[in-house]
């Protein structure tokens, strides 16, 4: 029986495998999203709710890839609570002051007008995948194409904004 079978019938075995197994990937993983400060709180709250969610796994797909995407959905739940905590232990002074958003618009008319270059295809699975917060297998079901091509749009898609950008 794989760790993932394990794992989904609720074996606690599994999981310390699973932390031991997979716990340096979801920790480099992790460090490149958030600050060094976070990344141990980060990695440890991905393990927790990869336990609590166990019984959604579904086993037939891999389990690296699901551990990683938990990690992922807690490192931007932690950014996003630094934030937070940010804005409003702002002095006064620094809240007067109106940052210049000037090279963050730059880069986003840049990469809306590299993506208006790519065909069709490529923009439709890029735009799913980044602005849309979809898998690839979930970008493949709603637009009834095989999982193999919507990596292959993606992949083509990515390699000529890089060139574009």
């Amino acid at each position: 029986m794989t760790l993932g079978h394990r794992l989904a019938r609720g074996d606690e075995t599994a999981l310390t495998e699973c932390y031991a197994t997979l716990g340096p990937l979801v920790r480099h993983h992790v460090a490149r999203l958030v600050p060094g400060h976070a990344v141990d709180d980060v990695v440890q709250v991905a393990f927790l709710e990869l336990w609590r969610t166990r019984r959604r796994f579904d086993p037939s797909r891999g389990l690296t890839p699901w551990v990683l995407a938990i990690a992922r959905r807690r490192a931007i739940d932690q950014l996003r609570s630094e934030a937070r905590h940010h804005r409003r232990a702002a002095p006064l002074e620094e809240a007067a002051r109106v940052p210049d958003a000037t090279p963050a618009v730059d880069t986003a008319c840049d990469v809306r007008e590299a993506l208006a270059v790519l065909p069709t295809a490529q923009r439709q699975a890029i735009v799913l995948a980044h602005y849309g917060q979809l898998t690839q297998r979930e970008i493949a079901d709603r637009l009834n194409v095989p999982l193999g091509t919507v990596k292959a749009r993606t992949t083509r898609g990515l390699r000529r904004m890089r060139d574009l950008l």
